[in-house]
């Protein structure tokens, strides 16, 4: 079974009814997060809604010390969908195309970058010069790392899929440039060691050996908690020697209602830590195998709030992912 998990606080909406009604046809298990401002008559047949008052009685120690009122309320569905083949996650303000109920594989024949440090991977799909939220502003305009020259099998549990129309770009972008923007059909591109690039939650597919690293923390911005699990992520990939991979758009994003300053604040702090962080992780020594992940996530969140990136709160929560998931 592979499940999709969406976080949202809206009423049954047009996205939600379309996966409510494409999941069943599809053999998806479709959740939906909801937190205290979710209405109370939430009903939608073809998901499963989870208020935030069934949250409260689940058997999960993380349960009962997440924040609510927060995105991260989502680690709560990953902890639901854990004994699935596949975990897809996206947002209720992104319509599927018939593409994204293709069944998905850890396997893919792809492209290889050749390079390491910051590279935009939406470069490979787009002649237009837009970045993903989180990259670096300075490492903007870094040349484009050459592709391998044939398609290679690569063995990729995590994957990024692209969003159309109205992509995930930061506020910086959205207030001097110009949406919306489509992305070509292109192949797979995977990253190797030492290459990085942020990516988000809006629609990414994760296996099994890679569920642990959907931890998304808690004691940061809004804006940026995807994206620094994403920095954690990449350097865990590491570790088991997997790349991250990017595949073209599944989806198209209609985007919910945005104060474009509000954004731009929140993501203030990946303006200034984005690259020391990134730096930060890479630096850490740690040990090499999936049987290590769950010592080097924890190792990885002790780094980010020695630093002050994350609040110290953000470590009991981290050890309650980690205990809940050893037991699913």
């Amino acid at each position: 079974m592979t499940s999709l998990i969406i976080t949202s606080i809206s009423a049954p909406n047009a996205v939600l009814r379309r996966f409510a009604e494409a999941c069943p046809q599809h053999g998806l298990d479709f959740i939906v997060i909801g937190d205290v401002k979710s209405p109370a008559d939430f009903s939608l047949p073809g998901c499963r809604f989870v208020s935030i008052e069934e949250q409260d009685t689940l058997d999960f120690r993380l349960a009962r010390i997440l924040p609510k009122k927060h995105y991260a309320r989502k680690n709560l569905g990953y902890l639901l969908a854990w004994k699935s083949d596949c975990i897809i996650e996206t947002d209720d303000d992104n319509f599927p195309y018939d593409t994204f109920f293709t069944p998905r594989n850890r396997s893919v024949e792809a492209f290889t970058v050749g390079g390491k440090g910051w590279v935009n991977a939406y470069d490979y799909y787009s002649d237009d010069k837009l970045w993903p939220r989180g990259l670096p502003l300075e490492a903007i305009h870094n040349p484009t790392p050459p592709l391998s020259l044939t398609r290679q099998a690569v063995l990729a549990p995590v994957q990024q899929g692209l969003a159309n129309e109205n992509p995930d770009v930061d506020a910086v972008f959205r207030m001097t440039r110009e949406l919306p923007v489509n992305f070509r059909s292109a192949p797979p591109v995977a990253l190797g060691e030492g290459a990085w690039c942020p990516f988000n939650s809006q629609n990414t597919t994760w296996f099994p050996e890679a569920f642990l690293l959907l931890y998304l923390p808690s004691y940061c911005s809004f804006r940026m908690t995807d994206i620094w699990r994403s920095f954690v992520a990449q350097r865990l990939l590491w570790t088991c020697g997997w790349p991250m991979l990017f595949h073209e758009a599944t989806v198209w994003q209609e985007r919910n209602e945005h104060n474009l300053l509000r954004d731009f604040s929140d993501e203030v702090p990946g303006y200034l830590h984005n690259a020391a962080m990134a730096h930060a992780l890479e630096e850490l020594d740690l040990k090499s195998g999936q049987e290590h992940l769950s010592e080097n996530l924890f190792r990885c969140y002790q780094t980010l709030t020695e630093r002050g990136w994350v609040g110290k709160e953000e470590l009991p929560l981290v050890e309650a992912w980690i205990q809940d998931a050893e037991i699913r």
